[in-house]
């Protein structure tokens, strides 16, 4: 598997946990999803240094800080959901958007 297909795949993964967060679930599984999500925005962030992105290694330092599951963020379950949405949908138009060419 090539790693831009594993990045895809880390996106795809990331924001359908996400978007189950909305259901009335267990606690355990928020706890698993912010695991995952601070692995997973973590693996982003290292392959976007790599490909010298500064912008979205900030990006995705901020939401693996934000969702890391160390010192909770309180932010009560109606903001929790919005963020949640807001970061999967941003994660599903990443997927299709084209690399921008960087100037030589």
């Amino acid at each position: 598997m090539k790693s831009g297909n594993i990045l895809l795949f880390i996106k795809l993964i990331l924001a359908t946990l996400l978007l189950i967060c909305l259901f009335d679930l267990p606690y355990g599984y928020f706890q698993f999803v912010r695991f995952a999500s601070l692995m997973g925005f973590g693996i982003l962030a290292y392959h976007s240094n790599s490909n010298s992105k500064q912008t979205e290694v900030i990006i995705y330092i901020i939401l693996a800080v934000l969702f890391q599951p160390f010192i909770k963020i309180s932010l009560g379950r109606e903001l929790w959901n919005i963020v949640d949405v807001i970061v999967a949908v941003a994660l599903l138009i990443s997927l299709f958007l084209k690399p921008v060419k960087q100037k030589q």
